[in-house]
């Protein structure tokens, strides 16, 4: 079987967030047909561990699940594999599996995580759920997630903030508006306040991360004869590693000042943090060599910041390009497999 049939055998089980269950168990059962792995499932996680005499150990991790979508036009088209979940990330789940089934002698314990819930809300992760019920299954001296990375390490990650933005006003009759203050047309300024951001750069060992300001929701009204008195704005906000939540907060605070009035609110709703990059750790440079290219940041979120939460130092490596994630016509490259597994191969048995 090649790596993109393997690749395919995945992408055929439909594992869309919360349904994960069919794949976990074929990923178990894959793991359970050899005899160096020590194989736990908890849950709809799946974790394979090596149980030798080495002091160190390395994790991969990779998530399970995808985004909603049909996995029943899963293809493969010449060096192509075509199909909801191909680029992320089941491409590097079949490699995973592949190299967690060679007995290949290694220098230090390696353990293997397949995880639910990855693509919906944070709180769901099912990384989450193996830190709070086995955490000793996710002890290591270095981690990589398996995120789509175009077969180049990407470094850290940015945290996310959520905001709304609460505008007020004045009620009144549609016929009368002089007698109140329209929140709604307030937003315009705050709309336009955001929209000339222009984002922030922080360099922080040698990436670069770019942080980004959205607005992706807007809310009001009371009745279609109403004046409204109270505008919400959302916002996304994506945040350096060099700012925790506290700082965030107060930096958006301070950006959107001049569009705020006595009586407007910030609520800080939802926060995920960011990740430093750690291309200082032995380990996650040897990956960089490996990889034969340069580390960049990583844009977005990834639950490399769960590693480091958890003081796990980790890197996102992973086959695919990023910018084909949860598009229409999805795809991973016979290619990008095979440079990713020589890579994380090579990695595996490097001192």
């Amino acid at each position: 079987m090649t790596r993109l049939e393997a690749a395919l055998e995945l992408v055929a089980v439909p594992s869309v967030s919360r349904d994960e269950a069919r794949l976990a168990a074929l990923v178990e059962s894959r793991l359970r047909e050899v005899d160096h792995l020590e194989v736990e499932r908890v849950g709809d996680n799946v974790v394979a561990r090596t149980t030798g005499t080495h002091a160190h150990r390395r994790l991969v991790a990779g998530h399970l699940d995808t985004v909603p979508g049909d996995a029943a036009s899963a293809r493969l088209e010449g060096d192509r594999l075509i199909g909801l979940g191909a680029c992320d990330m089941k491409g590097s789940l079949a490699v995973m599996l592949e190299l967690a089934l060679d007995p290949t002698a290694r220098p230090f314990e390696v353990t293997w995580v397949f995880y639910a819930r990855e693509e919906v809300a944070r709180g769901e992760s099912g990384l989450l759920e193996l830190a709070e019920l086995r955490p000793d299954l996710l002890v290591a001296d270095c981690a990589v997630v398996a995120e789509p990375t175009g077969g180049r390490v990407e470094a850290g990650c940015q945290g996310t903030l959520r905001a709304e933005v609460t505008l007020t006003g004045r009620r009144a009759h549609t016929a009368r508006p002089f007698e109140g203050r329209n929140a709604i047309h307030r937003l315009g300024g705050l709309i336009e306040r955001v929209a000339r951001y222009e984002p922030r750069r922080v360099l922080l060992e040698d990436v670069e991360f770019v942080e980004q300001l959205q607005a992706v929701a807007v809310a009001g009204g009371v009745a279609g004869n109403v004046v409204p008195d109270v505008a919400t704005l959302t916002l996304n906000y994506r945040v350096a590693p060099d700012r925790d939540r506290a700082a965030a907060v107060a930096w958006l605070n301070a950006y959107l000042a001049d569009a705020l009035e006595e009586g407007d609110r910030v609520d800080d709703v939802e926060w995920a943090p960011a990740a430093p990059p750690h291309l200082a750790h032995p380990a996650l440079g040897a990956l960089v060599e490996s990889s034969g290219s340069p580390p960049r940041a990583k844009l977005g979120w990834t639950d490399v910041a769960t590693f480091a939460e958890r003081g796990v130092p980790a890197a996102n490596f992973g086959a695919g390009d990023p910018l084909r994630a949860h598009t229409s016509d999805e795809y991973v490259t016979a290619a990008e497999l095979d440079h990713f597994a020589a890579t994380l191969a090579a990695w595996l048995v490097r001192p």
